[in-house]
């Protein structure tokens, strides 16, 4: 139905942000979730609100959210560059992987501090969602766990992922800082080292985050393709129950001897 003010009919923001009476049914969601609602919609139509696009929009809040303390949590012994004692991996010096996703992380600042200047909010929350999700939570991320997990402490490995790991947090934060400031601040008040300034919103924008160029992405999207249907081959296995967990498989990949695949494929072996 149309809200109207005459009619009596419209939803109070202190009901989103606070609760009702009744927390189960009416739960606090916080000023964060409700300014997440207003700069994802498009406000060149109409509007749409209610209870469950607020749940959606909270589940979109809990993404970000939790990409954050990932991140967090894989820092308590990393060193900045810039600071006494530095673990930071240069960039001359990172894996082809780490290098594609610094790229992609300067891309996606890019696009949201265009949007933002052109005041397209709902393109710049997408893009974040999308980078949180789609690029580290369901891909870098998930490939890292073995460096971060097994890696020796100060294996070149681990601190390279680190070293990525530390851009993309300092990114997402400031980028986050204009739409979901409560969040944006928490995240910055708990960086597990020296803070570069004492709130998120000083320092201004990450201008030295937008410079890395975009690096083999014609690559990584090839490879992020293959991993897809070998993840749907797993699933598949696993539907028919001849594994229980992917670790139980082996993927046998096959590609033309002159084909860019196998050449992608060469290239990559060794590259950890």
């Amino acid at each position: 139905f149309k809200m109207s003010k005459s009619d009596g009919n419209v939803i109070n923001p202190l009901l989103i942000i606070d609760g009702g009476n009744n927390q189960k049914v009416d739960p606090a969601y916080g000023a964060d979730v409700l300014r997440l609602w207003v700069a994802s919609v498009d406000y060149t139509g109409d509007v749409c609100i209610g209870t469950n696009i607020i749940k959606q929009t909270f589940e979109s809040y809990r993404k970000l959210r939790n990409t954050a303390r990932y991140l967090i949590g894989n820092l308590a012994d990393f060193k900045p560059l810039g600071t006494e004692g530095s673990n930071a991996v240069p960039y001359d010096d990172l894996p082809s992987m780490d290098r594609w996703m610094l790229g992609r992380l300067s891309s996606v600042l890019r696009e949201v501090d265009t949007a933002g200047d052109e005041y397209q909010f709902g393109r710049a929350t997408q893009e974040l969602l999308r980078f949180a999700t789609a690029d580290l939570s369901n891909f870098y991320l998930d490939i890292a766990k073995d460096r971060l997990y097994i890696s020796a402490m100060d294996d070149a490995r681990r601190r390279s992922c680190q070293t990525v790991l530390h851009a993309c947090l300092e990114g997402l934060s400031k980028a986050i800082a204009p739409i979901l400031p409560h969040m944006a601040e928490d995240i910055w008040q708990t960086l597990p080292y020296e803070k570069p300034t004492e709130s998120v919103f000083e320092g201004g924008w990450p201008d030295h985050l937008m410079e890395f160029e975009e690096y083999e992405a014609e690559q990584w999207a090839f490879v992020r393709s293959l991993r897809d249907d070998a993840n749907k081959m797993l699933e598949l296995a696993r539907t028919d129950k001849v594994i229980g967990a992917s670790l139980d498989a082996a993927a046998f990949v096959y590609a033309p001897e002159e084909g860019v695949a196998r050449g992608i494929l060469e290239k990559l072996d060794g590259d950890r």
